[in-house]
């Protein structure tokens, strides 16, 4: 357990060989940070290794552990993610007389459980990239290319050049892939599953939402988590808070000599600086849980639940406070994904109004 420069050091890496890998520097949302609960997961299987790295929380987790259980399979972490890893080492129905469908096994675990999870899984010649039916959580594709820097030119997450394809990666955000010599390709679509080989990449099936349910992609990504120079549903992060931050300055205008980017740690030199302080905060209050992969498990550690924005801004010796409007940040959102209102697109606002995509079962 660490800081991603204290364990993955210069010498840690030397020594991994091969022409696949995956890695996970995220802290558990379902059970402990606990080193057993570590990712990626990796178990023996009568056909070799799997190992499995996850993002997200899965809603239906309690019932899905008990039906493992059931089977006969012990667990031995509090992790979603090993109940994930598990189910992937079940056989389908139907048998699989040619060896390991992995596809087939992938599909089964996607149908036991609708979201949320991205998620990286390696086998011993493969690696499979999938995501929630809902893209709840957000997971991407980039090329390595031959002459590729971290000082290479890139123009729309894409390269200005046309260099030669030397192998695939998949991260979480693409923010990761200029220092790894990558450039950007494209998202792995919701419900998409994505198998790279040494042979290359290809998009091997698309598993449906139920109903013809909207995607619910998490808000929130574009509010705090993802980083500002990511891509995310074809726009970059950074554009998303600058709209965010215009749709508040119509929302609620205020006149202002300084407008400052700063924690309430400097509210009191605020102070000493102007007769007033007038906070504006680019985001609806959260207010209720994430079960989806977000570290929030009650309302009470929520200030916004506890009190009005009135009441918090005499609390903080504010003149006013004011936050943006759950429409105001779906207007920013959505203003920069090209035929948005065409092509099925939606987004998770549960921790903002309460209103979860699915069913919770626990």
């Amino acid at each position: 357990m660490g800081m991603v420069s204290t364990i993955f050091t210069d010498e840690t890496l030397s020594k991994i060989k091969g022409n696949l890998g995956i890695g996970h520097t995220r802290y558990s949302t379902a059970g402990f940070s606990e080193l057993n609960n570590c990712q990626p997961f990796v178990v023996d299987t009568i056909h070799g290794k799997i190992a499995v790295a996850h993002n997200g929380e899965l809603v239906n987790a309690g019932p899905l552990r008990q039906k493992v259980m059931k089977r006969g399979i012990g667990l031995s972490t509090g992790s979603d993610s090993e109940v994930i890893t598990q189910l992937l080492c079940s056989i389908p129905s139907d048998g699989e007389p040619d060896g390991p469908d992995w596809q087939a096994r992938i599909r089964n675990v996607m149908n036991e459980t609708l979201m949320s999870y991205s998620l990286v899984i390696m086998t011993g010649d493969c690696l499979y990239a999938v995501r929630d039916p809902y893209g709840n959580r957000p997971l991407c594709i980039g090329r390595l290319m031959s002459g590729v820097s971290f000082n290479s030119p890139v123009k729309n997450g894409y390269d200005s050049v046309s260099e030669d394809i030397e192998g695939w990666v998949v991260s979480s955000e693409s923010c990761s892939f200029q220092s790894l010599g990558a450039v950007y390709q494209r998202e792995v679509q919701p419900g998409e599953i994505v198998r790279v080989t040494k042979d290359g990449i290809e998009s091997i099936c698309v598993v449906s939402r139920p109903n013809q349910d909207p995607p619910a992609f998490c808000i929130f990504e574009y509010v705090y988590f993802a980083r500002a120079d990511s891509i995310m549903e074809g726009q970059m992060v950074y554009s998303v808070r600058m709209r965010c931050g215009r749709q508040l300055a119509k929302e609620a205008p205020v006149e202002a000599d300084l407008v400052s980017t700063v924690p309430e740690s400097a509210t009191p030199a605020a102070m000493g600086y102007a007769q007033q302080v007038h906070i504006r905060v680019a985001s609806p209050p959260v207010k209720n849980p994430c079960y989806m992969g977000i570290n929030i498990p009650t309302k009470e550690e929520l200030i916004a639940n506890r009190l009005e924005a009135t009441k918090l801004a005499e609390c903080l010796g504010a003149t006013s406070l004011v936050y943006l409007t759950v429409d105001g940040l779906t207007l920013a959102v959505r203003e920069g994904i090209e035929n948005s209102k065409d092509n099925g697109v939606g987004h998770c606002t549960a921790c903002l109004t309460g209103k979860y995509p699915v069913n919770l079962e626990w």
